[in-house]
């Protein structure tokens, strides 16, 4: 069987969740099928792994249109495959013209939704209803769809209402417990700035809308004096969000000491390092459809706090890996907390009560890293989508 893996993101060009899946992914299904991987981006020297650029025609236009051109080209290449599977709206396109063009069924895998992400209209101006439109047409043409949470099969169902739910499939996504695990060290937050002695909370995540860092921000205000606040943030989706995040780190910097903010994307040696000596990561997420990141942090022995959205609690136990932080949202697709202050206010108790009980957080970092050896291989995540590949080619048949 041959399966091309079509992705915005693959090595060493990952900025997101989607983009460790897809690698990791990749690697896993290897070893039972033919699998050829179709990206973005400049050139891979990986057998099997192909880049596209963007068209030069398309370079002064919008990143939709600059998308789509990507999409057109992968398209045009898949032919031989037995089946295409697509990862997020970047890619979804690509999948479905491919699909059609080619006789093929097309599957994908829902990373995020367009409908629950609004305010990428700020980003992307009128692309945005193009991204929707792109997302759309392929969840309503796909073979089958994975969904990465229940939360997210249950998102995918009330925004696209047309699409049949006996061909939306829950695979969970996966952590490689053998490169994410804890680290005693001390060189690389050294390095860092971060002092090993001191209870600290910790984050890692794109300054993005979603990613919820404003509201941990004002309520980063309430932790204990002596916490340190490690905000390990890059890559921001416009200047509006990184203008706001500033103006937010620099007053906690005036008002308490300990705020590291890190913004280049550390490789993972280091981030395991930083996670390792945290005595809570954070999750404030507003829309997240499962979060490897909370993987990564309990794959390294981190107890968690995260907002109670998404797939979110399929991952964090709340009283045995960590809490999880009740939200009312605005149902109009951004997550929106129904009442901010409230939010923020619950958020740093839980911080709080995490940092003030060392003891426990440890306990609930080691049950952490025991659950995500138990459920979230991908090894499983592997033979959880090849049994999907095998449903829709016998569907398609």
């Amino acid at each position: 069987m041959r399966v091309d893996l079509l992705t915005r993101e693959y090595p060493p060009e990952v900025y997101g969740g989607a983009g460790v899946h897809v690698a990791e992914l990749s690697a896993v299904l290897r070893r039972h099928a033919d699998v050829r991987v179709r990206c973005f981006g400049s050139p891979r020297d990986e057998d099997g792994v192909t880049a596209y650029p963007e068209p030069q025609e398309l370079s002064r236009a919008n990143p939709a249109l600059r998308t789509l051109g990507v999409d057109l080209a992968m398209a045009a290449d898949v032919g031989g495959a037995d089946l295409v599977h697509s990862h997020t709206w970047y890619a979804n396109l690509a999948g479905h013209v491919g699909g059609l063009l080619h006789g093929v069924p097309h599957v994908l895998t829902a990373h995020s939704l367009e409908p629950l992400r609004p305010w990428k209209a700020e980003q992307l101006g009128g692309g945005y209803a193009v991204s929707s439109w792109a997302e759309q047409t392929a969840y309503r043409g796909a073979a089958g769809v994975i969904a990465v949470s229940a939360g997210m099969r249950d998102d995918i169902l009330a925004a696209y209402p047309d699409v049949d739910p006996e061909r939306v499939r829950v695979v969970h996504n996966g952590i490689d417990t053998s490169a994410w695990t804890r680290d005693e060290g001390s060189e690389h937050l050294e390095r860092l700035g971060i002092d090993p002695g001191r209870r600290s909370v910790v984050f890692v995540g794109r300054i993005t809308r979603q990613k919820g860092l404003p509201h941990l921000l004002r309520a980063a205000r309430d932790l204990p004096p002596d916490v340190q606040l490690v905000l390990c943030a890059g890559a921001p989706d416009t200047p509006e969000i990184l203008a706001e995040v500033s103006a937010l780190v620099r007053d906690l910097q005036a008002t308490r000491d300990g705020v590291l903010w890190i913004e280049e994307m550390l490789p993972r040696e280091q981030l395991a390092q930083v996670l390792s000596a945290a005595t809570v990561f954070v999750c404030p997420s507003l829309y997240e459809p499962l979060g490897i990141v909370n993987l990564e942090a309990m794959a390294c022995g981190a107890a968690v706090v995260a907002t109670a959205t998404g797939g979110i609690p399929e991952v964090v136990v709340p009283g045995e890996t960590g809490w999880l932080v009740p939200i009312e949202q605005v149902g109009d697709g951004t997550g929106t907390p129904v009442d901010p202050a409230r939010f923020e206010a619950d958020l740093a108790a839980a911080l709080t009560e995490a940092v003030e009980d060392v003891e426990r957080a440890r306990r609930y970092g080691a049950a952490g890293r025991r659950r995500v050896e138990t459920e979230f291989s991908w090894e499983q995540v592997g033979e959880r989508t090849l049994a999907v590949y095998r449903e829709v080619l016998e569907r398609s048949a």
